[in-house]
């Protein structure tokens, strides 16, 4: 199977009284032959509006049931569902707006008058579709004149336009097919052994990729269950967790922090607490995880933590630590899954293991262009390979370990050294919430290091006190030479923290020129 709607069909026909969407805050849930007839209603409204095969249909929506209804059931009826970032700038939203050639945006109440703003600068007619999670979406009543017949999509179809996070700027388009969002689920649920008896836990938005990849397509794939809340609550996770059995959850590190700040004031006794048992494993990814955080995790709560790696271009997930008993690697991204990964010089030759090149993957989830950019897709995706942009190594085992961005390197009088070498050397101090070093213009070396940090709460240090922590973390040439602690780090919609945006942030007040 290589379509959305094949999988759904499929589920529907041979389990259809198993659960697949619960919502918490409505204590509701819909199997998947219940979901399967929403497809089909989704579809007849598309069609009786006029939206022809291959059209694009945006969201500006939470989480929640309806938005899962909306997002899988649009692409199910070979349309081209297009998520819109809720917590993006105008800037950026109007441009994804504007680029994408959306007909419809499914809005959500409160985000209404911020739309029209949008739209407001957008040279084309747009329908608004309003939807709540406990209405649904409000479909305009049509003349059937303009109704079409939209056949089902194939594998090769488009069903997927995500942007990404602009962190570089204006964020650019990519064009996912069938074969490549299934794909996508397929190698969360290969890589993580899901099964039908599994059930996640979404806290991460499906406007990103890894929400939309690993928590909807994965379920959808191995034929489980996704408890969908409308947002992450730090105060409710375990509960969730509990109530609905839920075996596992993809995380990123920052969530991962705020949970284990508060592990002391939760009522449960981790490790021993047959409220959590069903509880097998939780995943991080989206950015790098320091590997005392790891250990911290896995200390705290006793469940395996599993750092992962995915990219909007990838649909998701491309590398896994595996479940134990099986080896991980803290500091590792885990083994290629569904994938061929290798790591090249500047000259595309394969690196030996350990020496440090760019990372480029190949396989059947992969972006199949750049919406209208022709000069990205070309310089992006070569003899079949995706460039990542990312810098890593492998080890002798085949182990991915990433370093950083290539945009991101920092150059020390002529020597390259790792911005996460150095987030890793902060993250081991105990007062440390979040962390990220980066390079300034420096007249006598190119480059100097700096860092910026957000201390956890009810803890203090100095600047100096981090200084020597780095120093005899890692010497003193690769240690920061100046330390901002800041209230946050501005962030992508995953968790990501944007280095490029703390750069403008600090020039903007004068802090670095």
């Amino acid at each position: 199977m290589q379509t959305v709607n094949a999988y759904i069909e499929h589920h529907a026909a041979n389990t259809p009284e198993r659960t697949f969407v619960i919502s918490p805050e409505r204590q509701a849930s819909v199997s998947f032959a219940e979901f399967e007839k929403s497809t089909k209603t989704i579809g007849s409204h598309l069609d009786r509006l006029g939206i022809a095969r291959g059209a694009k249909v945006a969201f500006l929506l939470n989480n929640g049931l309806i938005t899962t209804q909306l997002f899988l059931g649009v692409m199910a009826n070979a349309r081209v569902i297009v998520p819109l970032n809720a917590v993006a700038g105008d800037v950026q939203l109007t441009h994804v707006l504007g680029h994408s050639d959306a007909e419809i945006v499914l809005v959500a109440p409160e985000y209404r008058e911020k739309l029209s703003q949008l739209l407001s600068n957008i040279d084309r007619a747009v329908t608004v579709i309003e939807v709540t999670e406990a209405d649904g979406a409000q479909w305009p009543v049509t003349n059937s004149a303009n109704e079409v017949n939209a056949q089902p999509p194939v594998a090769t179809d488009p069903a997927l336009l995500l942007y990404t996070s602009g962190s570089t700027g204006l964020p650019k388009g990519a064009i996912v097919s069938h074969r490549g969002v299934t794909s996508g689920g397929k190698n969360v649920a290969i890589g993580h052994g899901l099964t039908q008896d599994d059930r996640a836990l979404c806290v991460l938005p499906v406007y990103h990729i890894n929400g939309a990849m690993v928590t909807v397509m994965g379920p959808l794939v191995s034929g489980s269950s996704v408890v969908m809340p409308a947002r992450f609550s730090v105060s409710t996770f375990w509960s969730l967790i509990a109530q609905h059995r839920c075996t596992w959850s993809s995380l990123v590190p920052t969530i991962i922090k705020y949970l284990l700040d508060r592990a002391s004031t939760e009522p449960f006794e981790f490790g021993n607490d047959d409220r959590l048992k069903a509880f097998r494993f939780a995943r991080s990814a989206s950015a790098p995880l320091a590997a005392t955080v790891l250990t911290e995790w896995e200390t705290v709560f006793s469940i395996p933590m599993l750092e992962t790696m995915g990219l909007t271009e990838t649909a998701g997930t491309v590398c896994t630590n595996p479940m134990p008993p099986a080896t991980r690697k803290p500091g590792s991204v885990g083994l290629p899954s569904g994938n061929e990964m290798i790591v090249v010089d500047d000259k595309n030759n394969e690196c030996p293991p350990h020496q440090v090149g760019e990372l480029i993957i190949r396989g059947d989830n992969l972006l199949d262009y750049y919406y209208k950019n022709p000069e990205d897709t070309e310089s992006s995706l070569v003899d079949g390979w995706f460039r990542t942009g990312d810098l890593g190594m492998k080890d002798e085992e085949g182990y991915i370990f990433v370093t950083g961005r290539i945009k991101e390197l920092i150059i020390r009088g002529g020597e390259n050294i790792a911005p996460r070498e150095i987030d890793d050397a902060l993250y081991k101090h105990e007062a440390i919430l979040e962390a990220a070093a980066l390079g300034v213009d420096d007249e006598s070396y190119g480059q100097e290091v700096i860092a910026c940090v957000v201390l956890r709460n009810g803890y203090e240090c100095s600047e100096e006190e981090l200084k020597e922590h780095c120093i005899t973390a890692i010497g003193k040439y690769k240690s920061p030479k100046v330390i901002h602690f800041m209230d946050d780090l501005p962030k992508g919609p995953s968790g990501k923290i944007l280095r490029l945006k703390i750069s403008e942030q600090l020039k903007s007040q004068k802090k670095i020129k």
